[in-house]
C-alpha cells in the first residue's frame, strides 16, 4: 500500500498521470491500475479527470495531509536503516558512568570530533543497569560501563580497555584515611557499603570476591542505590566501600579515596558496543578509549 500512496502522491505533484508514470518509470495503464486499486482499499474517489490533466478530490486532499508526512518519515527511517547496514551512521547513542566521563569518555569525544565531526553525539548518563537496558532495547549504540559489564559481554561485542587497582573509600575522620595505602584484609570486620544490584549488578559480588582473596568475607551494613548514596554512606555510618581507582581524583565531602596495595585487587573498563556491523564512528570511538585507557593505566 505504502508503493500506491506514493504513486497517487506523484501524481498529485504532476498534475498528470502520464507525466507521475514517466517520473515513476512505469506504464501510464500500470499506474492507472494501481490509482484504481488504492481507491477500491480506501472506498472513495481520489482524483478527478480535468481536460488540464487530474487533480485531488477531498479524500485525495486529506490523504495528502495525513500520509505525506508518514510517507516522509518512513522514507527517512528507511534511509537511516540503509546507512547502518552500510556502517554509516549520522548518530551516535552513548550511555556512560558519570564517574567515568570526566577520566575516560570526556578526552575519547575530543578525540571522535576530530575525526568525526559531522556525527552528532546523545550522551546519557545512567547507571550501569540502565546502560545494559539500553542496548538491549536498542535505545543505545554503545556503552562505557565499568566490571558490571563482564556479565553481559556475551551479548554484545565487548573491550577491555583497561584494568584499574582499587581504592577503598573512607571517612575523612577514619583512621584510614592517614594511609598512603591499605591491604585489603586490613578491612576484615568493617561494615561495607552495598549498592542496590538492581542499579549496579554484580558490584557487590565483586567486593565480594576481592575480600575472600584476602581471607574473609565482607558484612554489607548497608545497601543503597547508587553509587553517590554510597559515599553518604560511608561519612554517615563510618562504612567503607571498594571502587575503581580512578575516584581519588574525584572529590566527595568528607570521603577520603585509599589506595589499596594488594596487586590482585583490579576493576575492570569495560566497552560494550551492538553486534552486527558496527558503525564508523562507533568503532573511532571505541579505539580513541582504547588511547585514552592506555594514559589511565
Amino acid at each position: 500500500m505504502m508503493d500506491r500512496i506514493r504513486a497517487l502522491l506523484t501524481v498529485i505533484e504532476e498534475g498528470s498521470v502520464n507525466r507521475a508514470a514517466v517520473r515513476l518509470r512505469i506504464t501510464q495503464p500500470a499506474l492507472s491500475r494501481q490509482m484504481q486499486a488504492l481507491e477500491n482499499e480506501l472506498g472513495g474517489k481520489l482524483l478527478e479527470r480535468e481536460t488540464s490533466g487530474v487533480k485531488p478530490t477531498g479524500l485525495g486532499h486529506a490523504l495528502v495531509k495525513s500520509m505525506s508526512p508518514l510517507v516522509a518519515s518512513y522514507d527517512e527511517a528507511l534511509a537511516e536503516l540503509r546507512r547502518q547496514a552500510r556502517g554509516e551512521r549520522s548518530e551516535l547513542r552513548v550511555g556512560y558512568l558519570l564517574s567515568a566521563a570526566q577520566s575516560m569518555l570526556t578526552p575519547a569525544l575530543a578525540k571522535l570530533r576530530k575525526s568525526h565531526p559531522e556525527v552528532k553525539l546523545k550522551l546519557h548518563d545512567m547507571s550501569p543497569r540502565e546502560q545494559l537496558d539500553g542496548l538491549r532495547a536498542g535505545e543505545l549504540d554503545l556503552a562505557l560501563i565499568g566490571q558490571e559489564g563482564v556479565m553481559a559481554a556475551r551479548e554484545f561485542h565487548s573491550a577491555k580497555l583497561c584494568s584499574l587497582h582499587v581504592c577503598v573509600a573512607v571517612s575523612d575522620d577514619d583512621a584510614i584515611a592517614a594511609r598512603k595505602s591499605i591491604a585489603l584484609k586490613e578491612l576484615k570486620g568493617r561494615d561495607f557499603i552495598g549498592v542496590d544490584e538492581d542499579q549496579v549488578p554484580g558490584r557487590n559480588r565483586w567486593v565480594t570476591a576481592l575480600c575472600k582473596t584476602a581471607g574473609f568475607k565482607p558484612r554489607f551494613a548497608v545497601v543503597v542505590d547508587g553509587i553517590t548514596n554510597v559515599l553518604s554512606q560511608v561519612v554517615s555510618e563510618s562504612g567503607v566501600t571498594l571502587l575503581p581507582g580512578y575516584f581519588e581524583k574525584l572529590q566527595h565531602p568528607g570521603v577520603t579515596f585509599v589506595p589499596v596495595s594488594d596487586e590482585r585487587a583490579r576493576w575492570d573498563f569495560i566497552v560494550l558496543w551492538q553486534k552486527g556491523r558496527a558503525s564508523t564512528a562507533t568503532r573511532a570511538l571505541v579505539e580513541a578509549l582504547k588511547q585514552v585507557a592506555v594514559k589511565l593505566r
